[in-house]
């Protein structure tokens, strides 16, 4: 529920009506039958399944900002790009950077593949230089580029299909101004992703064991949440490193005993 917008979804259609027809003697409602658009997400109904995107949301940041005019960008963000606090370089306006930035976050609710790029011009929200706000643009740009661009969430076939998988990565003090790594995970159902994140680490990680060590534990909160859901995973939920030392760590504290986080029914296997 936004406000006064209300979503009823179940997987029993005569639950959802006898829950509308129950709130609409309530309440003053309108029903506007099956969902297209919430709260600046569209939704478009197709033989596969559901197709979640922003394309209005981006045409109308574009012209709130005088992009329309820019060319597409190939990427989100430069290759090995390292953004610091340089107090050569030129000021630009604080407030056009803000509104930028304060966009590209709510459209990461359905574009994963810009999470990082996002949250790397995220940090810095003062002395703002040029180049914070040319990386800042790019992510634009490549919006532009990638405008249909969404998730579809399939219709399930059968229940052999309905397997939970978990990806984590990390780049090892790539944080220049705090030597800091940053942690991103991405869940995966039905072969749609339903969770993602890319944030600073909070602390700093003396290798790239450590740090995927660190994000691999960040990843395994949705058994948490599906736990107090009551809903019950009958198989154990694989999570992909990159890394032979971080899994080979984790294998090690499970015969000890530890590792209270990284739980017993993950399956973790090398990601190439």
């Amino acid at each position: 529920m936004y406000v006064d917008d209300l979503i009823a979804t179940s997987s029993n259609l005569n639950e959802i009506e006898a829950f509308k027809g129950q709130m609409m003697k309530e309440f003053e409602m309108t029903d506007l039958c099956k969902m297209t658009y919430f709260i600046g997400i569209e939704f478009t109904k197709t033989s596969e399944g559901l197709v979640m995107h922003q394309m209005k949301y981006v045409s109308d940041m574009l012209k709130r900002f005088n992009m329309l005019s820019y060319d597409p960008a190939s990427s989100p963000v430069e290759v090995n790009m390292k953004l610091v606090n340089n107090e050569d370089e030129e000021l630009v306006d604080p407030t056009l950077f803000k509104q930028i930035v304060g966009s590209l976050r709510y459209l990461c609710n359905s574009r994963p593949n810009i999470a990082y790029s996002v949250g790397i011009v995220s940090r810095f929200m003062s002395k703002l230089i040029s180049s914070h706000l040319i990386a800042d643009k790019r992510v634009t740009r490549f919006i532009k580029g990638t405008m249909e661009y969404g998730i579809l969430f399939p219709k399930c076939l059968n229940e052999a299909s309905m397997e939970l998988i978990a990806y984590s990565d990390e780049d090892w003090c790539g944080d220049r101004q705090d030597r800091k790594s940053t942690s991103g995970y991405l869940f995966k159902f039905l072969n749609a992703p339903i969770s993602w994140c890319a944030k600073n680490q909070l602390v700093v990680a003396l290798s790239t064991c450590e740090s995927e060590y660190i994000v691999g534990c960040l990843a395994v909160w949705l058994e948490s949440i599906l736990k107090e859901m009551k809903i019950e995973v009958n198989r154990s939920i694989a999570l992909f490193i990159d890394n032979k030392s971080a899994i080979n760590l984790a294998k090690i504290q499970f015969c000890m005993g530890g590792a209270s986080t990284l739980k017993q029914n993950f399956t973790f296997l090398e990601n190439k």
